[in-house]
């Protein structure tokens, strides 16, 4: 039976609220909120000893001055611009694999129990090549679990995928993702689950209807699924509205079609994490407003 966690990604406090102090105060006093996915946009995880400890430890203090928990961590905007595991050079998919490998030392620090994301994109010429995609999707699956391996030592239980809705971006498709999951799962020392977003089901060359249901997504990967990213769209693009009452007229996501779809896909603890992002150049003051008012639209539903 499914027991659904609320929780939010904290990639709305980039570039506004970076203190830890502060965003960690908004998530437990004004979102109420317990369970976080930290965004590595607040935080490089390259980023020098120094920079990092001075963070690490003042996020550390704060969580434990409110009682919130680090969950996971996760790539951000910035590592979505790099094609990491699975650029066209070898010596550029060494940098993005030894990019994942800080990712995981930091969140070990947090003591979170996953780390994970966007993974890899493709150049255009790799995958207009049917033999150079089929080559970088098999480097993509054995550095995984490589990457895997480096986690569980650091004791995290895994690894997270996020499929993308860019072709290019491996999985961007309901089978993709399905032989991602059973090629990792031939290695049994190998952990990489998957980190399903609802708005991500709009691919624009899926080849099949089902691919572009958010719900089909999660019935047939909610067993390979902790964590799912929930925003409020309209299923025509990668929205990440709120849930307001002018963005849930017109959305697509509903808190108990997705409750009953991971119950009948077979999942067990599965946090949802709230991942609204909203334009950097919105007003601070809506911006939390309309994270209170998805997080009191989503607790009616969930608990957390």
């Amino acid at each position: 039976m499914v027991e659904p966690i609320l929780g939010i990604n904290n990639c709305w406090a980039v570039k506004r609220w970076i203190e830890p102090e502060v965003w960690v105060e908004i998530v437990a006093s004004k979102l109420d909120l317990r369970y976080v996915q930290f965004s590595y946009d607040l935080l490089d995880p390259r980023s020098n000893p120094e920079a990092l400890d001075d963070i690490v430890y003042r996020t550390i203090d704060a969580c434990r001055s409110y009682g919130v928990i680090i969950q996971s961590c996760f790539t951000g905007l910035a590592a979505y611009s790099f094609n990491l595991l699975s650029h066209p050079y070898m010596s550029m998919r060494m940098d993005g694999y030894s990019w994942y490998v800080k990712a995981i030392e930091l969140a070990s620090r947090f003591r979170a129990e996953a780390v994970g994301g966007h993974v890899g994109a493709m150049s255009v010429r790799d995958y207009r090549d049917r033999g150079r995609r089929s080559y970088i999707e098999s480097i993509l699956i054995d550095s995984l679990k490589s990457l895997s391996y480096r986690a569980l030592d650091l004791g995290l239980k895994s690894i997270l995928v996020e499929p993308m809705p860019v072709p290019r971006e491996v999985p961007s498709t309901i089978s993709e993702a399905e032989y991602l999951m059973a090629e990792v799962s031939r290695d049994p020392k190998a952990s990489v689950k998957l980190c399903i977003d609802l708005g991500h089901a709009c691919n624009p060359e899926a080849p099949t209807p089902e691919d572009r249901d958010p719900y089909e997504w999660v019935r047939r990967l909610s067993k390979y699924t902790p964590c799912i990213h929930v925003q409020q769209t309209d299923g025509k693009a990668d929205r990440h509205w709120p849930f307001t009452v002018e963005y849930n007229r017109i959305g697509i996501i509903q808190p108990s079609k997705l409750i009953s779809t991971l119950d009948e896909g077979g999942a067990g603890r599965v946090y949802l994490f709230l991942e609204v992002i909203h334009p950097f150049e919105y007003p601070d003051d809506k911006v939390l407003e309309e994270l209170r008012e998805s997080s009191r639209y989503w607790r009616e539903y969930v608990g957390g």
